[in-house]
C-alpha cells in the first residue's frame, strides 16, 4: 500500500501541480481501463464505484495524477481472497484504534466527569482535548481511508433502506466500514467541535440548585438540608418524587416549576447557580446571603444581595454548538446540515418520519383520556408540571425517603452497586455465567453530573456506568439512573462482544440503546425486591410510558424547531435565540397541551439540559420509548428473557427497521405503544 510517508514530494522550485479538477477525470478513465483489463469485466462495477469514491474525496494535497494512479493500482483488491484479508485487517485496526482512543478520552475527561473533588482550571482544558479529532484527517492523509473507499461501497440512506433487507451480514459490515469515511472533516474543525462539546458538558454538569436555600411563595424553606439538584434531570425527578409527599409536595412542585421557568428565560440570578451561600426566592426572584430564613418576615433587608440574571449563558452555549456544527456542513455533501446528519446518518430515520411519529402520539385521543385519568387520581386540575406525573409507576406505593433509605443501605458506594450487578442480571433472566461475564466488563464510577453510560469500543476494555453517589450512599434518584445506565452498558457489552464484525458492533442508533436502558429502568423496583407487578400495575406502567413518551416527543419537537430556527437565523444573538426558543416551546405546548391543561404559553418544554450539551439528542428518547415498548412486548413473550435480550442485541448495527423486523417482526413505530395504551386504559377503567 502506498502510504503518505512514501509519497515523493516535488523538488524545490518545481511548478505546482494542477488542481484536482484539471486531471482527475482522465486519471479515473485511465485507471478504470487498466484495472478492468487486469481483473476482468466482472470486477468493472466495483472498479468504477471505488475510483469514483476515491476521486470524490481526493484533494490537491493528496498528490497529483501519478500518485493517484499508483495508489489505486496498488491498493485495489481485485480478488476475493485479497478483499477478505483487507476487510479483516481493517476490523482489527479500527477496533484497536477506537478502543485505545476511547481510553485516552476517558482519561482526559476523568476529573471533569467524575465526582472526585473540586475542579482545577486544567481539568476543563483536558476535557476539551480529544486526540481522536485528528484520526479521520490522519487516515485520509496516510490514505488508509482511501483504501477503504476504493474497495468497499459507500451507500446512501436510500440505498440502505431499499436494499439492505437483502444484504448479508458481511455486506452490512462493509457498508458500515465505508460509512466511517463518508465525510472528510479537517482536524481543526473537529477540534473546535470537541472544545464546544466539553464546554457545554462542564456548564451543564455544574448547573446545580441548592434546594435547601430555595424559598417557596411564602418565603419558607421546604427542602431538606444539603439537597443539591442538577438541572434539569434532578429537578424533574424531584417533581416526580413529590407526588408521594402529602404534606408539602404540591408547594415543592410549584416552586420547582418556577425555578425551571427562570432557567429557560434566564432570569435566574447567576449568583444562585451551584452556590450554597445564597438563599433564593424564585417567586420574587430575590437573592439573600444565606441565613436562617424560615417564614415571610425572616428574610430581612440587610441580607438582600444584587442578583443579576444569568447573562443568557444557556443560549451562548447553544449558539456555540450550532456554529461548530455549521462548520462541518461544508465537509458533509450527503447530509449538508447537522439536522440531516442527526437523522439521515445518525438515526437512519428521516426527520419527517420521526416528526410524524411524535405527532401521532401527541395528537392521539389517548392523550386526553390519560390527562383526565391523572386529574381523577390527583383530585385536582392539572398543572403544567404534571407533564412529569409519575403516579402510574409502582413506586407510588413508596415514599421517596423510604426508597432513599433502601438504596443508601444497599449501595453505600459505587463498588456495592458493581458487586450486585451479576445478581440483578440473573434476576432479569440471564444465565449465571452470562451475568458474570457481562458484569465483569462494566465498571461503576461516581458521576459529577447526572450520570451516563460510556461504551468500551474494544474487547478487553470496560464500559463505564456513571451515576451520582452522595456522601450517605446512593439515593433512589441515583439508583434509578444507575439501572437505566446499566441497561446501556449491558447492550454495549453484548453488541460489542457478541457481534461477529467490529464494524457491525453496536445498534442502529442511540434510540435502540435507550430502549435497552428503558427496559431495565422499568424494572428498578423489582430489582430491589419491592414489587412484582400484577395486571393492573402493568397496565398503569404502560399508561405511564405513553404519558412520558408524549412529553418527551413534545420536547423533541422543540429541540428540532430550535435547530431549524438557528439555521434560518445563523447570525442571531443569544438574546434573539432565547426569545425564539421560548416562543417555539410555547407553540408546541399550545398545540398539544393547552387544550388539556387549560393553560397557554408554558415554557417548560425548553428546560431540558440535553438541548444545550447533547446537540439534537432529544428525539432519540421518544423513538427509544416506542422501540422499548416493541422490545418489551416481545421479551414478555419470550420463554427465556435474558437469552432473547442477548439475541436482540447481537443483531448489531443494521438499519433500524431491519433490526426491528429481525427482533420482533415489525418496523419501528408508535403503533405498539398506542395499542398497548388503549388496552391498558380499558383494563384500568374497567376496575
Amino acid at each position: 500500500m502506498l502510504l503518505a510517508g512514501q509519497i515523493v514530494e516535488p523538488a524545490h522550485g518545481t511548478k505546482p501541480q494542477p488542481s484536482v479538477e484539471d486531471w482527475m477525470q482522465h486519471a479515473v478513465e485511465r485507471m478504470e481501463e487498466e484495472l478492468v483489463s487486469r481483473y476482468g469485466e466482472d470486477q468493472a462495477p466495483r472498479i468504477r464505484r471505488g475510483l469514483a469514491q476515491v476521486a470524490s474525496f481526493w484533494r490537491t494535497e493528496d498528490g497529483g495524477p501519478e500518485i493517484f494512479e499508483n495508489f489505486t493500482r496498488i491498493n485495489f483488491a481485485g480478488d476475493q481472497q485479497t478483499l477478505d484479508r483487507m476487510f479483516g485487517r481493517f476490523q482489527f485496526l479500527l477496533e484497536n484504534l477506537d478502543g485505545r482512543m476511547n481510553q485516552i478520552i476517558l482519561a482526559m475527561r476523568w476529573q471533569a466527569d467524575l465526582d472526585l473533588g473540586p475542579l482545577l482550571p486544567m481539568d476543563g482544558v483536558a476535557a476539551g482535548y480529544d486526540p481522536s479529532d485528528h484520526i479521520n484527517d490522519d487516515l485520509f492523509a496516510n490514505k488508509l481511508a482511501f483504501a477503504v473507499l476504493l474497495n468497499f461501497p459507500l451507500t446512501t440512506l436510500e440505498e440502505r433502506l431499499a436494499n439492505g433487507e437483502g444484504w448479508t451480514r458481511r455486506q452490512w459490515a462493509e457498508a458500515r466500514l465505508a460509512q466511517r469515511f463518508a465525510r472528510r472533516i479537517p482536524a481543526d474543525v473537529q477540534q473546535r467541535l470537541s472544545r464546544v462539546s466539553a464546554d457545554t458538558d462542564a456548564y451543564i454538569a455544574g448547573y446545580n440548585i441548592w434546594m435547601d436555600h430555595v424559598l417557596d411563595s411564602d418565603g419558607r424553606k421546604l427542602f431538606p438540608e444539603d439537597m443539591k439538584l442538577l438541572a434539569h434531570w434532578n429537578l424533574r425527578d424531584q417533581i416526580k418524587a413529590d407526588y408521594g409527599d402529602d404534606e408539602s409536595g404540591l408547594a415543592k412542585q410549584r416552586t420547582i416549576q418556577r425555578i425551571m421557568e427562570r432557567i429557560v428565560d434566564q432570569s435566574i440570578p447567576a449568583v444562585v447557580i451551584d452556590n450554597p451561600g445564597v438563599d433564593w426566592n424564585p417567586w420574587t426572584n430575590q437573592a439573600f446571603r444565606a441565613g436562617d430564613t424560615d417564614g415571610p418576615g425572616a428574610a430581612v433587608a440587610d441580607r438582600v444581595i444584587a442578583g443579576q440574571p444569568e447573562p443568557d449563558t444557556r443560549y451562548v452555549m447553544l449558539l456555540n454548538a450550532f456554529r461548530a456544527q455549521r462548520d462541518v456542513d461544508a465537509y458533509s455533501p450527503t447530509a449538508p446540515n447537522f439536522i440531516r446528519r442527526r437523522f439521515d446518518e445518525g438515526r437512519e430515520i428521516t426527520e419527517e418520519r420521526a416528526a410524524e411519529m411524535f405527532r401521532k402520539v401527541l395528537a392521539s385521543p389517548l392523550l386526553e383520556k390519560v390527562a383526565r385519568l391523572i386529574e381523577e387520581r390527583l383530585g385536582r386540575p392539572l398543572e403544567p408540571f404534571d407533564i412529569w406525573y409519575d403516579g402510574f409507576h409502582a413506586r407510588g406505593a413508596y415514599s421517596e425517603s423510604a426508597l432513599d433509605d433502601i438504596t443508601r443501605e444497599r449501595y453505600p458506594n459505587p463498588e456495592a452497586f458493581a458487586a450486585d450487578m451479576p445478581r440483578m442480571l440473573i434476576d432479569l433472566g440471564f444465565s449465571e455465567d452470562k451475568a458474570r461475564q457481562i458484569a465483569s466488563h462494566i465498571a461503576v464510577d461516581p458521576a459529577r453530573g447526572s450520570g451516563h453510560a460510556w461504551g468500551a469500543s474494544m474487547k478487553g476494555a470496560k464500559s463505564r456506568l456513571r451515576t451520582r453517589v452522595g456522601s450517605r450512599g446512593m439515593d433512589y434518584k441515583g439508583y434509578n439512573i444507575a439501572v437505566h445506565e446499566f441497561g446501556h452498558n449491558v447492550e454495549q457489552t453484548i453488541s460489542l462482544y457478541d457481534v461477529e464484525y467490529y464494524s457491525l458492533a453496536g445498534v442502529p442508533n442511540t434510540a435502540f440503546t435507550e430502549a435497552a436502558a428503558f427496559v431495565f429502568q422499568s424494572r428498578d423496583l423489582e430489582l430491589l425486591g419491592l414489587s412484582r407487578p400484577d395486571l393492573e400495575s402493568r397496565s398503569l406502567e404502560v399508561i405511564g410510558e405513553f404519558w412520558g413518551t408524549a412529553e418527551i416527543a413534545a420536547v423533541a419537537l422543540v429541540d428540532m424547531g430550535v435547530w431549524h430556527w438557528m439555521y434560518e437565523h445563523p447570525d442571531a444573538t443569544p438574546a434573539e435565540l432565547k426569545l425564539a426558543t421560548i416562543q417555539i416551546a410555547r407553540d408546541v405546548w399550545n398545540d398539544y397541551y393547552a387544550p388539556l391543561f387549560g393553560v397557554r404559553d408554558v415554557t417548560l418544554l425548553a428546560v431540558y439540559s440535553h438541548m444545550i450539551h447533547s446537540f439534537l439528542y432529544l428525539p432519540d428518547y421518544p423513538i427509544g420509548h416506542m422501540i422499548a415498548r416493541q422490545v418489551k412486548e416481545h421479551l414478555e413473550k419470550a420463554e427465556h428473557y435474558g437469552t432473547e435480550f442477548e439475541r436482540l442485541y447481537r443483531i448489531g448495527d443494521v438499519s433500524p427497521d431491519l433490526w426491528m423486523k429481525n427482533a420482533t417482526g415489525d418496523r419501528v413505530g408508535p403503533e405498539a405503544l398506542l395499542n398497548a395504551t388503549g388496552r391498558a386504559l380499558e383494563e384500568v377503567t374497567a376496575r
